[in-house]
This record gives structure tokens, sequence and C-alpha cells, in this order.
């Protein structure tokens, strides 16, 4: 059903199923990877690869095991890439192809974030890790849209989006334990 509802760009199924599955994804990396810093970013890029070709995805098959194949594809990638010495860089095209996330339906993170008090949540801000501050930073305090953040952190929009969801998500984490 979510799959379903993210096919169609619905943010809260994205978001529910980035909350639901990133741990899956997370822990198998990190068995393969040995550093949360590789194995956080090879998340996020699953989530964004995921997300962008989530209409082709067969509902017939497991998600899960989707997600886990595209994360082990873009890890053997990464080690390719490091073994060539080739830098990664985004083409153009990969920049401008985006899966749609409406910006304007709130998901619960939201309401949760907009109704701190202003000091509370920049002390919570700063529990986070510094790339998703930076993204919150740029999103809510900048107002920044998705393509300048992109252009700004020099990162694909999809990544972006994907870190977006994930900080929101710790965010409003840290904020209901205080």
């Amino acid at each position: 059903m979510h799959i379903t509802k993210a096919k169609s760009g619905d943010q809260a199924a994205f978001s529910f199923l980035l909350n639901f599955f990133w741990s899956d994804v997370f822990n198998y990396q990190l068995k393969r990877t040995k550093s949360e810093n590789d194995t956080e970013d090879i998340t996020i890029q699953t989530f964004s690869k995921a997300f962008d070709k989530i209409h082709t995805f067969d509902e017939s098959y497991v998600f899960k095991t989707w997600l886990i194949t595209i994360s082990k594809n873009i890890h053997i990638d990464l080690l390719r890439k490091k073994n060539a010495s080739i830098s990664i860089e985004t083409s153009k095209e990969q920049e401008d192809k985006i899966y749609l996330v409406a910006d304007e339906s709130p998901t619960p993170e939201d309401k949760i974030i907009r109704e701190q008090n202003l000091a509370k949540l920049l002390k919570d801000i700063k529990q986070l890790k510094s790339k998703y501050q930076e993204v919150i930073q740029l999103r809510y305090f900048q107002e920044l849209s998705y393509k300048e953040i992109s252009e700004h952190i020099k990162e694909p929009m999809n990544n972006v989006k994907v870190k977006l969801l994930r900080a929101k998500k710790l965010l409003s984490e840290i904020i209901k334990k205080t």
C-alpha cells in the first residue's frame, strides 16, 4: 500500500518507507563496510536511487530485497571507483531527474519541528550529525529549494531529499525525548 502511494508521489509514503526500511539497509551495509560514515552515505544513495526508480518496482517482489540489491550494487560500484581512482561526478541529467515529492504535504515530523520553541529547536538540531544539521539549516532557516541545496552541498537532488527526510525523522525523535 505504501509503495503504491509512493509511486504516485505521496511524501508520507516515502517517509514511511525510509523510516521502516532504513535500519535493514543500514545494518546490511555496516556489516560490509565496517564504517558508519560509508554506511550512511550508501544508505542515503540507496533510498535516493530506489525512490527515483520506484515506478519500476514490481510489487510481486519483496521491497526490502529490492533495496538490499540496490545497496549492494551501489557498494560494489563505489569499490570499483575507489580501485580505479576515478572521481565520482554526477551528470547534469541525473541532477535533473528527481523523484517528485510534494513539498506542500507536511509530514508528522514537520508538524513536531514547527511546534518547537526556536531556542530549544536550535539546541536539538545541534545533536544531529553535521551533514543533517546542514540540510536542515539550509532548508528551513535559509529557505533554499532542493535544487539550491543540491548545488550548495554538491550532491544530487535525490540525496538531498533523502537526507532531509532522514534528518527530520532523527530531529523529531530528539524533540520527543526532551
